[in-house]
């Protein structure tokens, strides 16, 4: 039988908030903004942010893409990691969350790294690969769920060859095996899942961190 991953209960996540790297003033300002807007769910948790900026570090990417900024706690974490000429461009559809991304990117000294366009993410992503913007080092997927496997078929064109792509959101909070639950974005999820098992371009790992991440690695050829 595989041996299943920890069940994370509230006094488990306590005491992970506990040993974990403690957030900067400016990441706690920003989690404590964000969390009294509307859909503060879609703020990435703290060690998933903390994941990120180990990958990009490690890796040592420099020219990154993420699908969803939202209040941009995930483009601060990857800026963080960057070396000086190290690029990150960050899609969204919402010019006001945006805004309050920008106001903490630039206090926090790595606005310069990053570039922000607002429009639908989808258009964009495939602009970039009209436009022949390929040889990404990184790439970080959490936009619209409906949307994950062409956001997912587009990227793999869009990394290169040894460079990762990170997906949030791949277990949905357990709906993936609600069989009531057939709504775009779970339906979404679950195809994403699919394909990315299947894709022969990639190798990947899923990792049960917070709402459950992908990590996928571009294969030569």
């Amino acid at each position: 039988m595989t041996r299943r991953s920890l069940a994370m209960n509230d006094a488990l996540q306590t005491y992970l908030q506990e040993i974990q790297a403690q957030p900067s003033p400016l990441e706690q300002r920003l989690m404590s903004e964000t969390a009294t807007l509307p859909g503060a769910k879609m703020q990435i948790a703290l060690e998933q942010a903390r994941f990120m900026r180990m990958l990009v570090a490690i890796t040592g990417a420099r020219r990154c893409l993420e699908i969803g900024t939202f209040t941009g706690f995930s483009a601060l974490a990857v800026a963080q990691a960057l070396p000086e000429d190290g690029t990150l461009l960050t899609l969204d559809l919402n010019p006001e969350t945006t805004a309050i991304a920008r106001r903490y990117w630039d206090e926090a000294g790595v606005g310069g790294k990053i570039t922000a366009r607002i429009g639908p993410a989808l258009e964009a992503v495939a602009m970039l690969l009209e436009d022949h913007e390929a040889g990404f080092d990184f790439i970080f997927i959490d936009a619209d769920k409906a949307n994950y496997p062409r956001y997912f078929e587009l990227c793999v064109e869009l990394i290169h060859p040894g460079g990762l792509i990170l997906v949030d959101n791949v277990l949905w909070s357990g709906r993936v095996v609600d069989g009531d639950d057939h709504s775009a974005d779970t339906e979404g999820i679950r195809a994403f899942n699919r394909l990315v098992r299947d894709e022969p371009r990639v190798d990947h790992c899923v990792i049960p961190l917070a709402d459950g991440l992908t990590l996928a690695r571009r294969l030569p050829g």
